[in-house]
């Protein structure tokens, strides 16, 4: 069972439940991994509604390795969410929300909302 209060979602990944949770050290990956300087400015690396596959399977990779698992970010790229390619960017949707939202009610805050249709854009 997932603590929405320590930023942890639920992902369903090659049919099973994982739990993701983006950990200081996950943000710290994920701030290496894109270039940028804190780890506001990886949130706001996806405001515009857009997300690079590599990007998901960065994102996803360093959820579920904060929340224990030791998975690499190939392995994450090989597998299947449902949904396709808009359940990763549903479950990349859900972690930032439940790692940045204050409430913790699963919803972005008003500046995160996607403007429009999000775009997957190939590694």
């Amino acid at each position: 069972m997932v603590n929405t209060h320590r930023g942890e979602i639920e992902a369903v990944l090659d049919g099973k439940t994982y739990r993701l949770c983006l950990t200081l050290g996950a943000l710290a990956e994920l701030e290496h991994a894109f270039g940028e300087d804190d780890m506001l400015a990886v949130a706001e690396r996806f405001e515009a509604g857009r997300i690079a596959a590599a990007d998901a399977i960065r994102m996803i990779g360093a959820g579920l390795r904060g929340a224990g698992y030791e998975i690499g970010d190939e392995a994450v790229g090989a597998m299947r969410a449902p949904g396709g390619a808009a359940g990763f960017v549903d479950i990349v949707a859900r972690l930032l929300a439940a790692t940045f939202t204050a409430a913790r009610d699963g919803s972005l805050p008003e500046h995160m909302e996607p403007t429009g249709p999000l775009d997957i854009e190939a590694a």
